[in-house]
């Protein structure tokens, strides 16, 4: 927890996916803001690897590829 008790970011992860579109993105939005470890995520639509940019508290890697491809979608973890 920092000073004033905000659970410590201790992960960003990046991943790669095929999401391709803003209403996409409004439909998984339910399923991330529901996730409590994560603090923060946003899609980057304008880079050619349509990019999932998450932070959290905890690692998210697994839950995060498991609900992209729930819904169809490609998603890889980036180093």
């Amino acid at each position: 927890m920092d000073k004033i008790g905000r659970p410590t970011i201790s992960n960003i992860q990046v991943f790669k996916t095929s999401v391709t579109s803003k209403k996409i993105i409004k439909k998984l939005a339910f399923y991330f803001n529901k996730m409590n470890v994560i603090a923060k995520w946003n899609f980057d639509l304008t880079d050619c690897d349509n990019i999932l940019r998450i932070e959290s508290t905890e690692n998210v890697t697994t839950e995060v590829i498991e609900l992209l491809r729930e819904h169809g979608f490609i998603c890889e973890e980036l180093n």
